[in-house]
């Protein structure tokens, strides 16, 4: 680990990381979080307790997590048929400079320190799939596609602030952003509980990939037309919870319930304005 130059800091800061420690245990994990849009949790979990790790101190040069398990989700945003899949965590990081990330893509922190980092990244966005579900089958179908993206998080406790921007390259090729807060809690040894909102905000050209009908999917599909105009799309209140199993292996339990605002909410396509998603992986770090 490249070792970074310690600053002088002022009282408060020391005051700050010494009430930090004493609350984060130490130890936080990123959870790792299967695929990124449109699931429905909160933006953050896709990197929960990462920008904590610099508190800590000096990172190893490569810290790796791999996992299996399983989730439940909807079929498609807003529908109210549930299905189980596979999940997983695939997450590798170079230092606090570089990560290959299941949740959070690829990508680079440009600014890093104690307890906070900045960056881009390319994610993806897993589109939709129009033949999965008789409700949607006469609709467009949405192709996975990479999402550049601008983000940041910083740590101001007792809570983690974090933003995101990032833009579809075909698939929806809209422009979607998250405003999202979280708190970690040490619940009981060995366990620790990210807790927080996310509120997420949609171009017209992504609001109208998912929640828009044409005419003429209007006559396939008898749904109404709609025109769906960019602006808030959701809001999601999420939780992850991490059980350190020894030194190595964690479960890492997440879950997230989502309710759509604004015209998605006004669309005909969702068959519910609320929805949830549940995914339970064990993982090993080395």
């Amino acid at each position: 680990m490249e070792q970074r130059r310690r600053r002088r800091g002022n009282p408060y800061v020391l005051i700050v990381i010494s009430i930090a420690w004493l609350i984060l245990g130490f130890i936080f994990l990123p959870a790792g979080a299967s695929a990124q849009t449109p699931l429905p949790l909160a933006n953050w979990q896709y990197s929960s307790g990462e920008v904590l790790e610099s508190l800590r101190g000096p990172l190893p040069d490569w810290r790796i997590t791999l996992g299996v398990g399983a989730e439940v989700q909807p079929d498609f945003p807003g529908a109210r048929r549930y299905e189980f899949r596979p999940s997983g965590i695939l997450d590798i990081r170079y230092r606090d400079i570089a990560f290959l990330s299941d949740g959070e893509g690829i990508g680079v922190n440009l600014l890093h320190g104690k307890g906070f980092r900045a960056g881009i990244a390319v994610s993806y966005d897993l589109g939709r799939d129009t033949h999965d579900d008789p409700r949607v089958q006469h609709l467009r179908n949405i192709s996975p596609a990479p999402e550049p993206k601008l983000f940041a998080q910083y740590f101001l406790l007792p809570f983690v602030l974090t933003a995101d921007l990032r833009k579809g390259i075909g698939g929806h090729e809209g422009v979607i952003g998250d405003l999202g807060a979280y708190v970690p809690l040490p619940v009981a040894d060995r366990t620790f509980l990210f807790l927080g909102p996310s509120l997420t905000l949609a171009s017209g050209r992504y609001m109208q990939s998912y929640f828009g009908v044409s005419p003429a999917e209007a006559a396939a599909s008898g749904l109404r037309p709609f025109a769906a105009q960019g602006g808030l799309q959701n809001v999601t209140l999420g939780a992850t919870l991490v059980r350190l199993l020894g030194d190595h292996w964690l479960l890492a339990g997440e879950g997230a319930a989502e309710r759509f605002l604004g015209d998605a909410a006004a669309s005909p396509v969702p068959e519910t304005r609320a929805q949830f998603v549940f995914a339970l992986n064990i993982g090993y770090r080395f």
